[in-house]
Formats: C-alpha cells, structure tokens, sequence
C-alpha cells in the first residue's frame, strides 16, 4: 500500500469520526434544550404551587402555629 492510500485511509477515517461526533454534539444540543425547557416549566410550576400555598396559608383561620385540638 503506498502512502498516500494509507493517507487518504486515514483521512476517510477521521472524516467519518467528525460526521458521528457532529451528530452526537446535535443530539446532545437537542437534549439539553428539551431538558431546560422541561426544568423552566417546573420551577414556574413550583413557584406558582409556592405562591398559592402562602395564599392559602394567610386565608386560614385561626392561628398558624396552634396545634390541633387533639394534644
């Protein structure tokens, strides 16, 4: 084999390398933008869920430390 077969062999090689690392970057890309899409939904989730809790808390009645009627 000479070496500008071997040259090209390797060359072919490499460029396979990139295509399949370019698909996994685009995979991984795609991955973590549905992840901080998915983690943004849930902290506006948990902050609304937090914000209806205090509400809930303050239209109580009664005190908010009394402990039940049963100790």
């Amino acid at each position: 084999m000479s070496d500008a077969d071997d040259l090209s062999e390797r060359i072919d090689a490499l460029e396979m390398r990139l295509t399949y690392q370019d698909v996994t970057i685009e995979t991984l890309n795609q991955t973590i933008t549905a992840q901080w899409v998915e983690i943004d939904r849930l902290t506006r989730q948990v902050a609304e869920l937090k914000e209806r809790l205090q509400e809930a808390e303050s239209n109580a009645p009664g005190p908010a430390n009394e402990p039940p009627p049963h100790y």
